[in-house]
């Protein structure tokens, strides 16, 4: 059975979304080397690349249920943030929306009565679980140590072993 044209769309809408994440931490990353924070724009970029892996994974699928890959518009994203805690509140915020598009794919999936889309999501679920509570506990630790230099710079280092 082919995807269907509702679908095919709202998942193309999804691509431009996961294309969108890659944007804007990779805005960050560059936002970060300019501040001279080096781990937080080496983790952006690696979180930059997961992005980009997750919009494949949904354009080969559009693709292997004989749908029509759309590549949308892309938006400009922001390039300054007010400090680290700024940057990464909004990459927490930014991946709660997209859980909140995922649901809706799983809703429209549900909808359609189509299992094989269901089952491709799953997977999804699951990775913004990760996504979500990763950039949270960044929030969580950056509102721990506040103003305090050395543990930026301890944190700093951290995110930059992230492989």
């Amino acid at each position: 059975m082919n995807i269907s044209n509702t679908m095919a769309f709202a998942i193309n809408k999804q691509i431009a979304a996961e294309f969108s994440s890659a944007y804007l931490y990779l805005s960050m990353s560059s936002w970060f080397e300019k501040e001279n924070w080096k781990g937080c724009a080496h983790w952006m970029v690696k979180q930059a690349n997961e992005e980009i892996i997750h919009a494949m994974k949904f354009f080969h699928y559009v693709i292997s249920r004989g749908g029509v890959v759309e590549l949308l518009v892309l938006s400009k994203p922001k390039n300054t943030w007010v400090s680290l805690k700024d940057a990464f509140s909004e990459a927490y915020d930014h991946e709660v929306e997209v859980t909140k598009m995922i649901n809706r794919l799983v809703t429209q999936a549900k909808k359609e009565d189509d299992t094989a889309t269901e089952s491709f999501l799953a997977w999804y679920i699951d990775e913004q679980v990760e996504e979500e509570e990763s950039a949270s506990k960044i929030v969580e630790k950056l509102e721990k140590i506040g103003d305090a230099k050395n543990g930026l710079f301890i944190l700093d280092r951290g995110l930059g072993k992230r492989e």
